[in-house]
């Protein structure tokens, strides 16, 4: 890593252009999010797999004062990615942020562990996210500012039961971020992770257990609209969720393993 190279202070959250880029924005978090950008005057780029949850979308921004650019895509593609970050930078207009959210849930107890469904969630939620973050930190670097956020999850805190893929792949994208953040922040790039608690959306949705401190997602939108707005790594919510969680860390394994157990019975 170069050592000669001075910090470069990255710009301010009112001092960003109003155009952002968000992923996984058909449904739940990021199509609240989009709809709560372009109620503020941005201009969005939303991408997400079903083109028809993007038209929709759009038409229901039609009377706010942004816009939203429907932008369809399967962030398990890698060429398709970097294509979609070119068709945003050839507008030759800067952009302030991207939020890259796409992402996937199943369990995967012991007696279901399908292989298939494993890599699937890794592909998603790991994949999905290199294939976007790759060229757009690549073109923030070339316009030097820009602010990038990914969601991760509460869960890639520690592992917990019949959640073992699930858990795994958002533990890699935390990880991944911190190790980002600081080389990010010498160009100018601020990078974020938003780790949400449970939050109410058609993924949650088909849980069967018990979701503790469970959100609407216009709650979950304030919190990360709040987050963002700070220059801070971590935008992680529900505070009440999050800090016994973090808690629960600091745990001798044997204590730790004896609590997620009885998640069992």
């Amino acid at each position: 890593m170069p050592s000669d190279t001075a910090d470069i202070t990255p710009r301010r959250w009112d001092d960003l252009p109003r155009r952002a880029w968000v992923t996984g924005a058909g449904k739940g978090i990021g199509r609240a999010l989009v709809k709560r950008l372009v109620s503020e005057g941005w201009t969005v780029f939303a991408s997400a797999r079903t083109e028809d949850d993007l038209t929709s979308l759009a038409a229901e921004a039609e009377t706010m004062i942004g816009k939203v650019c429907p932008l369809p895509l399967d962030t398990t593609d890698e060429a398709a990615c970097t294509k979609a970050v070119d068709t945003i930078m050839a507008k030759e207009e800067p952009i302030g942020l991207i939020v890259l959210n796409a992402g996937t849930h199943t369990e995967t107890p012991i007696d279901d562990f399908d292989l298939k469904v494993v890599h699937k969630i890794f592909d998603v939620n790991v994949g999905g996210t290199v294939n976007c973050l790759a060229p757009a930190m690549q073109a923030l670097r070339a316009q030097g500012f820009g602010k990038i956020a990914v969601t991760a999850s509460v869960a890639g805190y520690k592992g917990l039961p019949k959640a073992a893929a699930y858990c795994g792949s958002k533990a890699g994208v935390i990880a991944m971020c911190e190790a980002l953040y600081p080389e990010l922040r010498r160009v100018g790039v601020s990078l974020a992770v938003i780790n949400p608690g449970f939050v109410k959306t058609p993924l949650t949705d088909k849980n069967s257990f018990d979701m503790p401190f469970l959100m609407e997602v216009d709650a979950a939108v304030d919190a990360i609209a709040k987050g963002l707005a700070r220059d801070t790594f971590e935008i992680a919510f529900p505070t009440r969720f999050v800090l016994i969680l973090k808690t629960l860390r600091l745990l001798p394994d044997w204590l730790y393993f004896k609590l997620t157990g009885k998640l069992l019975d």
